[in-house]
């Protein structure tokens, strides 16, 4: 019997296809939309009437687009961050505030306002990044250390961890007054955030341009230390690389908009059961599914008690742990 080659497009490769026509469409228009939603009159009519006395193009300029930026790069980033430490780990349940590294980067973030408070913003991320790395570090020994790896062993001893360092972190804020400072480092928030306040998160960008170029190897040490050993892949080197990578990307997204949770976690998996656990396939997807998640959130942060304006976590969390519940309760997942 002669085997008939088919060479037609699979129903599931054009399903991929409407998908992600679908996320570019969607980025496309919360973009736009992120532009002009705000308490000034910052619209397409107000730009083409601009006179002199005008603020609209000044605003435009100044907060509204640096913010849309900003909002995309944090998006894109933290979903790489959370794919890259889930190849890493190899388990499905983790991300960097899951895994005590966004704790260590804002106890590193705390040390910097108690022993050196007139340090620049970049200066704070870098120790904060410094603290992060170490965390990853700490956290990866402690895995190695548990004896059985189970499902869920794993992100529970990372928030065990990120616990224990949170609590000396909030203690220490509290003796020393310092819990409202803190506070206003560690808010998940875009508020604050202009031109000349944001630039930084275009290292997080360059962090994501490293991790598509080093994307196979991080496919390649997904699949373990001893597979990846025997196709003569520096496994230590490819980690150290992953653990910078989520480092820089968990401090400047701290340093700049705060903490932002469940996006790492729940954006690789909802990529995974589109187009399954390529690294190279993948980053694209985690980016822009990333950027329109906290996208559609900071807008909706902005307009649900209009014109205040709620913490951009508060939406975050409600809506990532509702889709991390269905993630785990829909028939037939595949979260492992």
């Amino acid at each position: 019997m002669t085997a008939v080659t088919n060479h037609a497009p699979t129903p599931a490769r054009t399903s991929r296809t409407g998908v992600g026509v679908v996320v570019g469409m969607a980025l496309l228009v919360l973009t736009v939309t992120s532009v002009f939603i705000g308490v000034s009159d910052v619209t397409p009519t107000s730009l083409v009437r601009a006179d002199a006395d005008s603020h609209a193009a000044f605003l435009l300029l100044v907060s509204r687009i640096p913010r849309t930026v900003a909002v995309l790069l944090v998006g894109a980033s933290l979903g790489i961050a959370g794919l890259i430490m889930q190849m890493m780990v190899r388990n499905r349940f983790v991300e960097p505030s899951t895994t005590g590294v966004t704790e260590f980067a804002t106890l590193g973030m705390l040390g910097c306002i108690v022993l050196a408070p007139a340090l620049p913003v970049v200066g704070k991320a870098s120790v904060a990044a410094v603290f992060g790395l170490a965390g990853t570090w700490v956290f990866l020994q402690v895995i190695k250390a548990v004896p059985v790896r189970q499902l869920v062993l794993v992100p529970l001893v990372g928030i065990m961890l990120g616990g224990v360092v949170g609590a000396f972190t909030t203690f220490t804020a509290y003796r020393m007054d310092l819990l409202q400072s803190l506070g206003q480092w560690s808010q998940g928030s875009f508020a604050s955030v202009m031109a000349g306040r944001y630039e930084l998160l275009w290292l997080a960008g360059a962090m994501v341009v490293l991790a598509w170029i080093a994307a196979d190897r991080f496919s390649v040490i997904g699949l373990g230390e001893d597979f990846a050993t025997n196709l003569g892949l520096n496994y230590r080197r490819v980690m150290a690389i992953g653990m910078v990578i989520i480092a820089v990307i968990t401090a400047t997204v701290l340093a700049t908009a705060g903490i932002v949770p469940f996006l790492g976690l729940v954006v690789p998996n909802v990529v995974s059961l589109i187009i399954g656990d390529n690294v190279r396939r993948a980053i694209p997807w985690v980016a822009g599914l990333g950027a329109v998640f906290i996208l559609a959130c900071d807008i909706l942060a902005r307009v649900v008690r209009f014109p205040y304006e709620i913490p951009l976590s508060v939406i975050v969390g409600i809506v990532g742990a509702g889709i991390f519940l269905w993630l785990l309760l829909r028939k037939g997942s595949r979260a492992h």
